[in-house]
């Protein structure tokens, strides 16, 4: 069967077209995506502003029509945090609707955590025992810990890459006092709700996943793309750590030219630099595995299992 699912992220809105059957891992068939940057195009009431709600209708229209193109059966839309923090969430989801006839869903951030755990248990299987699992997104941070296929914790807070960007830094390179008060802040929202999470114990597995950790990954040393999703990837807290002071005093366009990190996200590599290490230090954790399924993938796993 092939099938669509529009993921309309804080940073991207991507399609992402595959070849699924129950039991079996979805096949990739065609990748549409575009920088929609939406946790970055809000005006001053939160409100996604008319230069990201075109963008983002005109993307969905084009999607619709890409599904068509590639024999796509049916197509799954659903949209994160972006949308679903925005003062006009409601009129952004009608617009999109009215002159798309698209219905876009949008995803609770518990229900993101959860799908994205589905996603990472079922690449590595149950012999990882019981996991923890982090995903930095533009607009949240989702934690996720357990020893079935559903966590037993499933937490979103608002720490994603772009939005600390946009919140903390602007476009402008960040001043020392500004990393330390962000850092000071994510600490901070981390560890308030850490002791549900550590109460279960340390996990087999600790994981990570998103754009955001394979970059840092890449940037700390981690195998490239064209080793393949099989290749392991490991983002190692000591490492993280010795680069975190370099990666914060470098401009946007400095960034850009690490190894795997592109121009539409480099912005954002500091504040994600500074999530991922207070995860990895808050938790205990002296590395994380990348895992290359997440939240879409996730979605793909459930719908075929509901099918």
């Amino acid at each position: 069967m092939r099938m669509g699912v529009l993921d309309i992220g804080s940073n991207t809105g991507h399609l992402l077209v595959v070849d699924a059957h129950r039991g079996a891992a979805p096949l990739p068939a065609y990748s549409h995506k575009e920088a929609l940057r939406l946790a970055e195009h809000l005006d001053t009431s939160g409100a996604v502003d008319p230069t990201g709600t075109d963008a983002l209708v005109k993307f969905v229209r084009e999607s619709k029509m890409v599904a068509e193109d590639k024999g796509c059966e049916t197509v799954r839309a659903f949209a994160t945090s972006a949308v679903r923090d925005a003062a006009n969430a409601d009129d952004l989801l009608d617009r999109v609707r009215d002159e798309t006839g698209v219905e876009l869903a949008v995803l609770p951030g518990g229900d993101e955590a959860k799908l994205t755990f589905l996603a990472v248990r079922r690449w590595f299987g149950w012999s990882s025992g019981r996991m923890i699992v982090f995903d930095i997104g533009g607009g949240s941070l989702e934690i996720a810990a357990g020893a079935d296929e559903t966590p037993d914790v499933a937490q979103s807070l608002p720490l994603g890459a772009a939005r600390l960007s946009r919140e903390w830094f602007g476009e402008e390179r960040p001043d020392p006092k500004q990393i330390r008060e962000l850092r000071k802040h994510v600490r901070a929202e981390v560890a308030r709700d850490a002791v549900d999470v550590l109460r279960m114990g340390r996990a087999d597995h600790a994981i990570a996943t998103s754009k955001t950790f394979r970059s840092l990954a890449r940037i700390c040393g981690a195998a490239g793309s064209k080793e393949g999703p099989y290749a392991r990837r490991m983002l190692v807290r000591d490492e993280l750590a010795e680069r975190l002071p370099e990666l914060t005093a470098m401009t946007s366009k400095q960034i850009a030219k690490l190894p795997g990190v592109g121009t539409t996200r480099a912005h954002q590599v500091a504040a994600g630099a500074v999530v991922a290490d207070a995860v990895l230090d808050l938790f205990d954790l002296p590395e994380l595995e990348v895992c290359p399924w997440a939240l879409r993938e996730g979605v793909i796993l459930q719908w075929l299992d509901l099918m």
